[in-house]
């Protein structure tokens, strides 16, 4: 396999800057590492901050411990939690994702010709 198709993968299929770091380019790595890795903490602070409201209303009795409450609950929060902190935060992710996978395959290919 091909140095230029492992950094693809590595991109695409695990997190971006991990196929700019199998070809040694660790400043452009360590940049969409950073960034990818600042959005994931925003969607997780989110969604771990929306999991505690629900456990507490459940420990309160607001809602009722069954699936089918808690699903409701979770499908209303959110709707309700669609921030702009929260839509920047995706589309950062999936911009770097896919510039990783992109520039990996055109590094990828300019090394091979050197």
């Amino acid at each position: 396999m091909k140095n230029r198709t492992k950094a693809v993968l590595l991109s695409a299929l695990v997190f971006p800057g991990t196929g700019h770091w199998f070809l040694k380019r660790y400043v452009t790595a360590v940049l969409l590492f950073s960034v990818s890795s600042i959005s994931v903490y925003f969607l997780f602070s989110i969604a771990i901050e929306s999991s505690r409201e629900i456990s507490e209303q459940i420990l309160q009795g607001t809602i009722q411990p069954d699936l089918a409450n808690i699903t409701a609950a979770i499908s209303k929060q959110s709707v309700s939690r669609d921030t702009p902190i929260f839509s920047a935060a995706t589309m950062i992710i999936v911009i770097c994702w896919i510039a990783g996978i992109a520039d990996s395959y055109r590094t990828g290919t300019s090394l091979k010709n050197k």
